[in-house]
């Protein structure tokens, strides 16, 4: 089994674990500080990671490029080159960003997010930054000699910490009357778990630069420059940073939006709270499936695209996308149907559960929009693919604002923005890749699994009544529902695996 095959095995299992780890962190979290504590929390939460990728600049992709590329040429000696010229890069971006970032966060606070108190979890998440860029710069090392277990072992465990700490430390220094604070503990509980996760990193850094000098295959290398880092680095970071803006940008238009339409400015945060912390995390709990999809399938339609066969390019796509959206129907089928329950018993929310079944029939298309991307990149549309998703994250913006500031819908319209944001992406990727007469792609062949779950929704209640059984029998008559039904429109197919199976043994 070759080294990258085995990595990519491993990052699948890595990726449900970490799915699996961070949704239990969140049932935690939830269940111990409370609605407020995490909308507080998730309101800072995407400006620290916003932070993070202005002092990061792409260079963790740029260096896990430019370490491949000399490994591949036998230049060895130039690896811990690279790596010190990347230190010493996100060095000046820390020293110039963050304590920028120090200075705006009260505005951030006070003016835009309208919470003053929402500070003390912004400092905290600031403070990660520096730790969590070390730990990004390893990782592109990692990535850069095709060893992904260490990158993969790293995210486990700062799940597995997070989840200690939640449960076992948070409920002794929580404060009841005040849930700014209790979100500055979860945000300082990130940074151990963080630190933990670098600290592994660390040393299997330096342990693998010991073999290497032990092999004494490097010499004394000299400087490396900046030019070829900051050519990969800065073009990689334009869509990265736009996307993380978005994301930055989302709490602060949904709580003024919400406040124009005379919304409390705590009833905002803790609804913010519970939709990204709680109503998407758990729509997107089975999206490790497509995402697996996408690394085993999308190298194989890079190969048929390279080649021009254009039997085995249509092939493949349509194998990629009948799965993964397969796996969409049969989520916005449980979520849809059960959503509520699910959300309410599992995370002990007392409202905004409802929302559920507002979100569940749109993240149907949420399933099917990463692996557009990856077959867009894998057949020459990258660029085409990066606008799409800035046209939809404008798009979820412009809409939220428009609607959550309407005092008749308010944050029904915060909720259907955020599903409109899904909604353009996707259909923007599916036009691209329509364009491309080869890959046969267009709107119908996703009609009838979105049809399948339609029925499921309507008919389930009506043949076996909700509420009978306990929810996981609940949730499983209505999967064996939704399979009969995709089995009679033959959107499941025996001759899918079995290819599937084929392409696996043959990447194997």
């Amino acid at each position: 089994m070759s080294s990258f095959i085995r990595g990519t095995a491993v990052l699948m299992v890595a990726v449900f674990m970490s799915k699996l780890l961070g949704f239990v962190f969140r049932i935690q979290f939830m269940r111990i500080a409370g609605e407020e504590a995490v909308g507080i929390y998730m309101t800072a939460y995407p400006a620290f990671i916003f932070f993070l990728s202005l002092v990061q600049l792409g260079i963790p992709v740029a260096i896990a490029k430019v370490i491949a590329e000399h490994k591949a040429k036998g230049e060895l000696d130039k690896i811990s080159a690279v790596m010190k010229t990347a230190v010493f890069m996100t060095f000046l971006t820390a020293i110039v960003f963050i304590p920028a970032s120090i200075a705006f966060v009260p505005y951030l606070a006070g003016t835009l997010l309208g919470n003053p108190a929402s500070a003390s979890a912004l400092y905290a998440g600031i403070a990660i930054v520096p730790i969590a860029a070390i730990g990004g710069l390893i990782r592109g090392y990692f990535q850069g000699i095709t060893r992904i277990e260490e990158t993969a072992w790293s995210q486990i465990i700062e799940q597995f910490f997070r989840i200690l700490l939640i449960t076992y430390m948070l409920p002794f220094i929580l404060s009841p009357d005040n849930m700014a604070m209790n979100a500055a503990y979860a945000m300082f509980i990130t940074m151990l778990a963080e630190i933990t996760s670098v600290l592994y990193l660390l040393f299997k850094y330096r342990q693998h630069r010991k073999r290497k000098a032990n092999e004494k295959i490097e010499k004394k290398p000299k400087r490396y420059p900046f030019e070829p880092i900051l050519e990969i680095a800065l073009p990689s970071s334009g869509s990265r940073l736009f996307g993380t803006f978005t994301w930055f940008l989302e709490p602060i238009i949904f709580l003024r939006a919400l406040s124009m339409s005379g919304i409390t400015a705590i009833a905002a945060t803790s609804l913010y709270g519970i939709i990204s912390g709680v109503l998407i995390p758990l729509l997107l709990f089975p999206a490790f499936i497509p995402y697996a999809l996408s690394i085993v399938l999308v190298p194989a339609v890079s190969g048929a695209a390279a080649s021009s066969n254009k039997k085995k390019l249509k092939e493949r796509i349509h194998l990629a996308l009948r799965l993964s959206a397969i796996t969409g129907t049969f989520a916005a089928a449980v979520f849809f149907v059960h959503g509520q329950v699910l959300a309410e018993k599992l995370f002990r929310i007392t409202e905004g559960g409802s929302y559920m079944t507002i979100l569940a029939p749109v993240f149907f298309f949420y399933y099917i929009q990463g692996p557009l991307y990856s077959i867009l990149q894998s057949t020459g549309d990258a660029k085409a693919g990066m606008m799409n998703s800035v046209y939809g994250g404008i798009a979820k913006l412009a809409v939220m604002f428009v609607l959550a500031s309407q005092p008749g819908i308010q944050e029904t319209g915060a909720v259907l923005a955020i599903g409109f944001g899904v909604l353009i992406t996707s259909f923007l990727h599916i036009a691209t890749l329509r364009k491309n007469k080869a890959t046969a792609t267009g709107f119908t062949m996703f009609a009838l699994p979105y049809f399948s779950f339609v029925m499921t929704a309507i008919m389930r209640p009506i043949f076996i009544p909700l509420g009978k059984f306990g929810l996981i029998t609940d949730c499983l008559i209505t999967t064996l529902f939704l399979t009969v039904i995709l089995i009679l429109t033959r959107q499941l197919r025996m001759n899918d695996f079995m290819l599937f199976k084929k392409l696996l043994k043959r990447s194997y």
